[in-house]
């Protein structure tokens, strides 16, 4: 069934994630964009050029490299595709990419915000496979949330754990999470877990095993096992970054240990 995703509030969210990581970026110095970053081969200045890559392939433009990328890191097509997008902005300044960075995003809202209801539920190609354009638009304000976060733990700059950004990017976390804990973790029938995440948009998740795994608006009695982290932890490990192991220790588990242990260890689901 296709998602049901609501246009403003995800516009909104782009809008937001990308004035925080224009903020966050502004003032670093030259050197701080050749910092390296928790994904292989990134520094900063490549998970902005990745943000300008994708929203400038949203507007049907290519890459102005062609060639086949090398990178151990490298997986599948859309791994391909992205480092011909950070290619061609490697020589390029800082100040170059903050420019391209800035057109392209204030095209892309201008784009959305005229866009009618009916392209926004159209279905089609997201990189969680067949949906409405809107989940695709609700995955960009995650990635480009995720890579902020990764630039913040490149230049010791914690911070936007909270905000319209950060809640549609917990809607679309929350859509693998029956995912994580039935087929991942292997979670037994008639089992129940919540994900308590604190910070400044706190949430919880439950997710009940009947058959398979779901998630539900809520639980019926105490849950199996609750994992209580920060928001910000639980991006990290879940989308499988370098420094998810830092981030470990910020979780708690309360109830069956063992498979509180198991979501932990295969939470990270991200491609």
């Amino acid at each position: 069934m296709p998602s049901e995703i609501d246009q403003q509030r995800t516009i909104d969210g782009l809008r937001a994630v990308w004035a925080s990581v224009d903020a966050l970026v502004a003032d670093l110095a030259d050197d701080q964009w050749r910092v390296a970053s928790p994904l292989p081969g990134w520094d900063v200045q490549a998970n902005l050029a990745h943000m300008v890559g994708t929203e400038s392939f949203l507007l049907g433009r290519e890459p102005e490299t062609g060639g086949e990328p090398a990178a151990d890191h490298v997986r599948n097509p859309i791994g391909e595709m992205n480092e011909r997008w950070i290619e061609t902005f490697a020589s390029r300044t800082p100040a170059e990419v903050l420019a391209a960075f800035r057109d392209v995003t204030a095209q892309r809202l201008a784009v959305l915000d005229a866009m009618p209801a009916d392209e926004w539920n159209a279905v089609g190609f997201t990189p969680a496979g067949e949906d409405v354009y809107g989940r695709f638009m609700q995955i960009r304000v995650f990635d480009c949330w995720m890579h902020e976060q990764d630039i913040r733990a490149a230049v010791g700059r914690p911070g936007h754990d909270g905000g319209i950004a950060v809640e549609v990017s917990l809607d679309e976390m929350t859509t693998a999470m029956g995912f994580v804990v039935g087929k991942r973790a292997g979670a037994p029938d008639g089992a129940s877990v919540t994900f308590e995440l604190t910070g400044g948009s706190p949430r919880s998740i439950h997710v009940r095993v009947e058959g398979r795994a779901a998630v539900v608006p809520e639980l019926d009695g105490p849950a199996t096992v609750t994992l209580t982290m920060p928001i910000v932890s639980f991006g990290r490990i879940a989308g499988g970054r370098l420094d998810a192991a830092d981030h470990l220790p910020n979780a708690t588990i309360i109830g069956d240990e063992a498979l509180g242990r198991r979501i932990l260890d295969n939470l990270s689901y991200t491609i």
